[in-house]
């Protein structure tokens, strides 16, 4: 179950391929006040539910102000009976260059356990966790900073099949996840039709994927660029992500 979790981090990211030849657009695709709400379902069940909220930070860091993300996901129905989880997620990113600060997470995923306040310094290239300290070159995030950060990045010269990798720190150490391009579909989710950017993110190894199991993510193809759809098949059936409401944004939702 643990791994179902990264993959549904890994959807709100998706498409977020942080290469240096997809430079940043001047201007952010979102603002203090947005909030997005996903659930996601097996079948006609839903599993789990999760927020998303951006807000102006309170904190300022090297007198340099930041907004303040926060993550939160939790299981619901007969899946928080049989595995509860509750986890948070929050994320402090410079206005301006939308790096992260400042990362800090808090997951209860049945027995698993896992706190950890992440300080990173983008000068010295170190990362400060509870563990350590772990140095790093180029461009490194948390999930969250990383989600934010891509919807910025300008795909307008993207092409069919071009591979993207994106590099985060967590639990303790720095990965990688390569997404691939597949094209502009139009898909449906509860908030209507929309016209879409697909991709085919890695999937996170785990015991509940077949060999040959396919996960596609669907962002807006608009200023917003917001997942709205996530899909990956499972060893039986497959799990949905599902956008089921949206506020606050920055620039109007242009469904069909």
């Amino acid at each position: 179950m643990k791994h179902i979790w990264l993959l549904f981090l890994t959807a709100l990211i998706g498409g977020s391929g942080l290469c240096q030849e997809l430079p940043k657009d001047a201007q952010p695709a979102f603002q203090a006040g947005e909030h997005l709400h996903y659930k996601l379902k097996y079948g006609f069940i839903t599993a789990a539910e999760a927020d998303l909220q951006v807000s102006s930070s309170d904190i300022k860091f090297n007198d340099r102000p930041a907004y303040h993300i926060i993550a939160d996901g939790k299981t619901t129905g007969t899946f928080d009976f049989f595995y509860k989880v509750r986890n948070r997620y929050e994320s402090y990113i410079d206005c301006n260059s939308l790096m992260p600060y400042r990362y800090k997470e808090n997951r209860r995923e049945g027995k698993y356990r896992h706190n950890d306040d992440i300080k990173f310094d983008h000068d010295s290239g170190k990362i400060t966790a509870n563990k350590g300290v772990f140095p790093f070159k180029g461009k490194v995030f948390d999930f969250p900073s990383a989600y934010f950060y891509a919807r910025c990045l300008d795909m307008s010269k993207i092409k069919v099949g071009e591979k993207l990798v994106f590099h985060y720190f967590l639990e303790d150490k720095i990965q990688s996840l390569t997404i691939t391009y597949v094209g502009k579909e139009t898909v449906e989710c509860s908030l209507g039709k929309f016209n879409c950017l697909k991709f085919n993110p890695e999937i996170i190894p785990g015991n509940i994927f077949r060999k040959d199991s396919k996960f596609y993510l669907w962002i807006t193809d608009d200023k917003n660029r917001i997942p709205v759809k996530a899909q990956v098949e499972v060893i039986v059936g497959s799990l949905t992500m599902d956008l089921t409401e949206a506020k606050g944004l920055k620039y109007p939702l242009n469904n069909q």
